[in-house]
């Protein structure tokens, strides 16, 4: 596991990584609330304590990159700069969301910032990536792919598929898997017996690294060695991040029994990676409030948007159902 380190980021870059995080964070707190209200229609899976994993992978990348998400997308979404106004409507069901209200929490998808879009399937991003990635490859286009799956998802064909892919093709795509502890309810610990998913990605001669998901410095050196590598022609990476989520699989439903006695509190208490970065950048308190402070009016400014926003139009109905190419 690295250690944290401020590294050689500047302090307009550790600015910036802290008001992405802290804007995951809000957002997610904020629908957690919302979602209590009955108001958010569909199924909700919040990000909250996997921030650093999100702004440290995205933190190296472009504008011209992409990623492929999971059904816990948010954070992955703002932090590839999603506009957070849209993505409130979005799971509000409303026009002028990301999708125009049709694919709620789990489907919030914008190409123009590389967002391929969250998945409800299992590792379904990871074939995604792999075409964004071939895509660059035969065009000589100097892109690189991000495939974010859970420790679950890492279970499915199609990912195993998918690192077998990119290895034999050499695609620029990096396989970021995001250990939170569980799938759904199932403890990682059970359904990988023990085996670190880098060690499966060592079998088909890819390089893999495991990190402190907690650590966004950690994150970032391991996602900018990685991506460096798909960029400058090396092939694909793995980097796995082990960090817990703060609230249940998803909103509604996860009543969390199988968690033990006061884990989210320590969670909290002990492995927050806001709490983390702000000790380790350097950065004044003032600095962090004046992030503290734009980045909760930004949110209630989303929520008010998004309650005032109009349904879509029932013409829509049928609108997206096929694509011409």
């Amino acid at each position: 596991m690295a250690t944290e380190s401020a590294g050689p980021l500047g302090r307009e870059e550790l600015i910036e990584a802290y008001r992405v995080m802290r804007t995951i964070r809000a957002f997610e707190e904020r629908v957690h609330t919302e979602f209590g209200t009955g108001e958010l229609p569909g199924a909700v899976h919040l990000y909250a304590g996997q921030e650093a994993v999100a702004a440290g992978v995205c933190g190296a990348l472009t504008e011209g990159d992409y990623i492929a998400s999971t059904h816990r997308g948010h954070g992955h979404a703002i932090a590839k700069g999603c506009d957070i106004n849209a993505m409130m409507r979005e799971l509000y069901g409303k026009a002028g969301g990301s999708c125009n209200g049709k694919g709620g929490s789990m489907h919030i998808a914008d190409f123009e910032r590389g967002m391929l879009g969250a998945n409800g399937v299992a590792a379904g991003g990871a074939p995604l990536a792999c075409g964004s990635a071939l895509t660059a490859k035969v065009l000589e286009r100097p892109h690189v792919s991000v495939a974010f799956v859970g420790d679950g998802a890492a279970n499915q064909g199609s990912f195993a598929e998918s690192l077998n892919l990119a290895t034999v093709w050499q695609l620029p795509v990096v396989f970021v898997v995001e250990d939170n502890g569980y799938a759904q309810a199932t403890g990682t610990r059970y359904h990988l017996r023990g085996l670190d998913v880098a060690r499966r990605a060592e079998a088909y001669g890819m390089p893999a690294v495991v990190v402190d998901g907690t650590d966004y410095f950690a994150v970032r050196a391991a996602a900018d060695e990685a991506v460096k590598r798909a960029r400058d022609g090396g092939g694909p990476s793995l980097i796995e991040c082990q960090a817990g989520r703060f609230f249940g699989h998803m909103e509604g439903f996860d009543q969390q029994g199988y968690r033990g006695e006061g884990e989210v509190e320590r969670l909290r208490a002990d492995a927050d990676c806001l709490v983390r970065f702000a000790a380790a950048s350097a950065l004044s308190t003032e600095q962090l409030a004046e992030v503290d402070v734009t980045v909760d009016a930004a949110v209630e400014v989303a929520v008010a948007d998004a309650k005032a926003a109009p349904v879509p139009e029932l013409s829509e109905l049928l609108t997206d159902v096929y694509v011409s190419y």
